[in-house]
């Protein structure tokens, strides 16, 4: 996927921060390079506490042969912060007993606490995680695909949210470390990999998804991304974003459900503000769940079949019906009588229950 720079409205998406186990945990620095820090940390408080003992070795005594070299005093460090104690080398004086306490003592937990950590880190950590994780990929379904997580990618990961969709119910794809980075930090399932891969989509179970946003930042990317996920999914509903108009016919054929074009809906907004101060302000309403009013597409219900489109149940005002793959606008005859299977297009107010915490 193309790079897509910027970042949406951090304010918002801080107050959205939640914590969930990602699909794949990612490290700040590779493993070799932890361990190699690591050991080099603690090979420097060894060698610290060897050149303490070695320049108070008159406090120190060798059972052995009375005499203490480099060698003994390096010996006696290893014991010492190992807790072996063969007592073939101690401290006999009261600052060598001193330094024992005072220094050598917190340097052997520190010491300690590097390996245990290591441990912990490299065995036990990575062994739970792994396999948390494989446990949250059998466990997807019904979830929601965001395949790039740009400028469009993170709005729209946002505006669920805000819509009342669990951030655990979101996965985020996308080759870049530090927007994967940001998706983790407000709860969504990341994953670092190529969409267009059928691996990569298969590892997120693309066929038992809700829906795919792809938004890659290219035309040609998306639009590869669309047929590589119709081909994985040929029943998942597929948005995706274009930039130019002669590719909307393209992300059609690839097997797109819904095209979005930014930059034609950027003019709409610019001829409508053109014609009035309050069209662009009210479109951008109706867009979004934070405005006081928004749209919703939901199936007719029961108790509606058989009213007209202007008395539902939900008391929102219908506007479309898409019936047997036509539409029919509300002036229109065919909007007086529902029928089952109907697909309503209808303004509702916005209410505080309807905007997530």
């Amino acid at each position: 996927m193309a790079g897509e720079t910027g970042s949406g409205d951090s304010g918002r998406r801080a107050r959205l921060t939640r914590q969930f186990t990602p699909l794949r945990r990612k490290l700040k620095v590779p493993v070799w390079a932890d361990i190699g820090l690591r050991v080099a940390a603690a090979f420097a408080l060894v060698m610290f506490v060897a050149l303490i003992h070695w320049f108070d070795r008159e406090g120190l005594v060798d059972n052995h042969d009375g005499q203490v070299s480099f060698l003994d005093v390096f010996y006696f460090t290893m014991i010492s912060i190992t807790t072996t104690g063969f007592g073939d080398i101690a401290p006999v004086s009261d600052r060598a007993r001193f330094i024992e306490a005072v220094i050598v003592t917190p340097i052997r937990f520190a010491v300690i606490f590097i390996f245990v950590g290591a441990a912990y880190n490299f065995v036990i950590k990575h062994s739970w995680e792994k396999w948390r994780m494989a446990r949250i990929q059998a466990k997807l379904a019904d979830h929601y695909v965001v395949l790039g997580y740009g400028i469009s990618g993170s709005e729209a990961v946002a505006e669920l949210i805000a819509r009342g969709t669990a951030p655990s119910r979101i996965v985020v794809m996308d080759p870049d470390k530090e927007r994967l980075e940001q998706a983790e930090a407000i709860g969504c399932n990341v994953i670092e990999g190529d969409a267009t891969r059928d691996e990569s989509l298969i590892s997120v179970r693309i066929a038992e998804a809700r829906a795919v946003l792809v938004s890659a930042g290219r035309d040609d990317a998306s639009i590869l991304i669309v047929l590589t996920v119709r081909h994985l999914a040929p029943n998942v509903p597929i948005s995706v974003v274009v930039r130019a108009a002669d590719n909307e016919l393209l992300a059609k054929q690839a097997g797109a459900d819904n095209v979005i074009n930014p930059v034609r809906f950027t003019g709409l907004l610019l001829a409508g503000s053109a014609q009035g101060a309050h069209v662009a302000d009210y479109l951008t309403d109706l867009a979004s769940i934070s405005g006081r009013v928004h749209l919703v597409e939901r199936p007719v219900l029961p108790e509606e079949i058989g009213k007209s489109l202007d008395q539902l149940d939900t008391g929102g005002r219908g506007l479309r019906v898409y019936r047997n793959g036509g539409i029919t606008g509300f002036w229109e005859d065919e909007a007086g009588a529902l029928q089952e299977g109907d697909v309503i297009v209808e303004i509702r107010p916005t209410r505080p229950s309807d905007i997530a915490a």
